[in-house]
């Protein structure tokens, strides 16, 4: 089976995971800050916080922006369920802004009017907005910083997908738009730890938040305390100033992270060759009018993507046959999935009051969502098969 994502691991990887295995840290060592700074540096954000994994970093991040009981957060439908859950984990309210035809991403357009309706009727504004950066590409930041900022709201970026990606000048996670981003290093995204995130962030405060919830709300650090003079008599003090949680990252992983951000550059080279070529391959089943069987992803000016996924949608008169497009490529040992199922058409979702026909262009988005196989190690040979299988597939 062609998987839709994996890992790249090579000796280098292997070599600097050994030697933390071989060394006095495997956990809140010196790795950690490596990594941090590593990405830090990358990316050009004044602070990094390595974490467990991408949903602890928002929901971290979330906690840091202050969301609590009575709050509200807003968040894309079209996304996995952990960029909503982390509102709820914080006790808020949990709304969504509908998506881009094109993208599946925020849209600017239907943002600016959930705001003016919100205001017009009296209703409360979101205190956070977290747009998603849906298959590596980012979301129009610099128009959603300006709305946010219109009503005071803190904007976290789920960059989970987007590591590497470019918004005009900026790498992704530099928050030139955003008080913070979150990324994933799961194994199918662009580099990987194994599990594992990070948090980043230009605000001090917010920094030493996250710090502080990412360990039990717990600090050593004297300047910090709330009686910094104890530290220099019981050099063993530490003070919990918060209710945090134990979201640490290992240094086997940060290890694993350090070594993999190193071929960064080479990995996105090659999902951007292989969005191209099947951008190329695919085009003939786009380019006619009425009769084209599907759309290819779509673009964002001034942005370069990470191509975390390639995600195909099929024309509306091709929904209804979706399942049966999914299982014949499956059959043939193809591993497609969809991206994604929006997150307000999920059960424990409906029970909170929301109905499908909410968000029609997310709706819309996912009726005909297949996403192909597209990750470092795909070879041309195992892209040209897909191609040819999806052909085959759809002229039936």
């Amino acid at each position: 089976m062609i998987p839709y994502g994996r890992q790249s691991i090579n000796e280098a990887d292997i070599a600097a995971v050994e030697a933390v295995l071989r060394s006095d840290f495997l956990t809140q060592g010196p790795a950690i800050e490596q990594f941090e700074k590593a990405v830090a540096d990358y990316t050009g954000a004044k602070y990094a916080l390595a974490v467990s994994n991408a949903t602890i970093g928002l929901h971290i991040a979330c906690l840091a922006a202050g969301l609590k009981l009575g709050d509200l957060l807003w968040s894309s439908p079209v996304t996995f369920v952990a960029s909503a859950n982390c509102g709820l984990y914080c006790g808020a309210t949990v709304d969504f802004v509908d998506a881009e035809p094109q993208t599946g991403a925020m849209s600017v357009e239907a943002l600016r009017e959930k705001i003016e309706a919100t205001q017009k009727a009296g209703k409360a504004l979101p205190k956070v907005i977290i747009p998603v950066h849906l298959m590596g590409q980012p979301c129009a930041m610099e128009e959603i910083r300006t709305l946010a900022d219109s009503i005071g709201a803190i904007v976290i970026e789920d960059a989970a997908h987007a590591i590497g990606a470019t918004y005009g000048k900026q790498k992704t996670g530099s928050c030139q738009f955003s008080d913070m981003t979150v990324f994933s290093f799961h194994p199918v995204k662009i580099i990987t730890t194994g599990e594992g995130g990070m948090v980043l962030t230009n605000r001090e405060e917010l920094y030493k938040s996250l710090v502080m919830l990412r360990s039990h709300g717990i600090t050593r650090k004297a300047e910090w305390m709330e009686n910094p003079a104890i530290a220099q008599e019981e050099p063993w003090v530490y003070e919990q100033l918060l209710l945090g949680f134990n979201a640490r990252m290992t240094d086997i992983q940060a290890a694993l992270g350090n070594s993999q951000l190193s071929r960064i550059e080479e990995f996105i080279a090659r999902r951007r060759q292989l969005a191209q070529c099947y951008d190329e391959k695919l085009a003939s089943l786009s380019s006619n009018g009425d009769d084209a069987y599907l759309e290819l992803p779509g673009r964002r000016q001034n942005t370069d993507s990470a191509w975390h996924l390639y995600t195909i949608r099929l024309k509306p008169h091709l929904w209804s046959k979706r399942a049966e497009v999914f299982k014949s490529l499956q059959a043939a040992g193809i591993g497609v999935n969809v991206h994604y199922i929006p997150v307000h058409t999920q059960p424990y979702y409906q029970k909170l009051g929301f109905k499908s026909g909410d968000f029609p262009k997310a709706e819309a988005y996912y009726a005909g969502a297949i996403s192909l196989p597209l990750y470092y190690g795909l070879s041309d040979s195992e892209q040209e098969f897909i191609v040819d299988t999806l052909i085959k597939t759809l002229h039936g």
